[in-house]
């Protein structure tokens, strides 16, 4: 297996063109079992009765956490920088897509 690291033990990432430019999520499902965790990022639009599935990540339980932790340590800095993010409640979405999480 090659390694995907420079002699300073840094890790070589590439980043193609239609990768950055993202894609926009304003919800996301997270279903487990016990070998991974599935996120599933959608992007609901008022008025259009169906969403889509944008993205889906799977995750190892390991990872899922690193990812946790990042997350937090952002949002800590963001708020620190820029203030409080309001978490406004916003009314339960009916979902019916799929199975759930079953590996």
């Amino acid at each position: 297996m090659e390694e995907n690291k420079n002699k300073d033990g840094q890790i070589n990432i590439e980043l193609g063109q239609e990768i950055a430019e993202g894609t926009y999520s304003n919800l996301a499902i997270i279903n487990h079992s016990m070998s991974e965790f599935i996120v599933d990022f959608i992007n609901i639009m008022p008025g259009v009765p169906k969403a889509k599935v944008k993205s889906r990540i799977i995750l190892t339980p390991q990872h899922a956490k690193r990812l946790t932790k990042a997350l937090v340590d952002n949002v800590r800095k963001f708020e620190k920088a820029h203030g409080e993010i309001k978490d406004y409640e916003q009314p339960p979405i009916p979902i019916n897509f799929g199975p759930t999480g079953q590996a």
